[in-house]
């Protein structure tokens, strides 16, 4: 799938501040960047860094009191569809060691509460199988409603109300695919579909030695999702984390399949 990817942020600050910035896809074996072009403000200072664990780009923004920021590329993605649950569960003594903080609880992710329920419902199913039933349940149960979440919310709380936004049906499932004893992990992205058009998130699981992807809001294909960053849940993966107060004044996201 061929991707046209268009962002524009502007954010006012009281005081000049630090931001670290997350909004651009990666290149990897299943997606490439091409002809990307980012513009900040013009008295904004950069320093690039790398995603977590690697993946990704990251950069520290010292900024004036207004943030203007301009990003454009086409991504191609060509990752397969695959059968999640066929799929087999990696054996434990073959979890790689930076494989193993995504089996553990994080910050909006506390999956040592979800251990009753899913042994409880879901006790029979491993691997793909379990995925692919934690999935439907996420996307059949909770209900997508901006007015359900703040930055605060945690998948405990997600599961509780039943409702939330694209980063709550992330956070409820890798909290319950966790508490099944799967690698986990939050992908910050892009796809088309997903609406309101916004940055999205959706999750990554260990399976079979390799990392795949699915979305339990069910908006976007898995051959669509132009990945942007991972980490354990969005505390790593924000598009824009500001170490000071930051007014946000505008805000799109626009991203168009193109003919190949």
């Amino acid at each position: 799938m061929h991707l046209s990817i268009k962002t524009h942020l502007l954010y006012a600050a009281s005081q000049p501040c630090d931001l670290l910035l997350q909004i651009e896809t990666l290149s990897d074996a299943e997606q490439t960047t091409r002809g990307a072009q980012l513009v900040l403000s013009d008295d904004a200072v950069q320093h690039e860094i790398t995603g977590e664990d690697g993946i990704g780009t990251r950069r520290w923004i010292k900024t004036g009191p207004m943030f203007a920021c301009r990003y454009e590329t086409q991504v191609d993605v060509t990752r397969p569809t695959l059968d999640i649950e066929a799929l087999n569960e990696t054996p434990r003594l073959q979890t790689p060691s930076d494989v193993i903080p995504f089996l553990m609880p994080s910050r909006y992710c506390h999956s040592d509460l979800f251990l009753d329920f899913v042994a409880g419902q879901f006790g029979g199913l491993t691997g793909g199988a379990l995925i692919s039933a934690l999935n439907n349940w996420v996307n059949t149960n909770l209900t997508y409603d901006n007015a359900a979440s703040f930055v605060g919310t945690t998948a405990t709380d997600s599961f509780a109300s039943l409702a939330g936004v694209c980063r709550d049906f992330a956070h409820v499932l890798i909290s319950l695919a966790r508490a099944g004893g799967i690698p986990a992990r939050f992908v910050s992205a892009y796809a088309p579909d997903v609406r309101p058009q916004d940055f999205h998130a959706v999750v990554e699981v260990y399976l079979e030695g390799a990392w795949h992807i699915l979305d339990p809001t069910g908006m976007a294909q898995t051959s669509e999702i132009a990945r942007i960053c991972v980490g354990r849940d969005a505390a790593d993966a924000s598009f824009m984390t500001s170490y000071g107060w930051m007014e946000l004044r505008e805000q799109s996201v626009e991203v168009t399949r193109l003919n190949t």
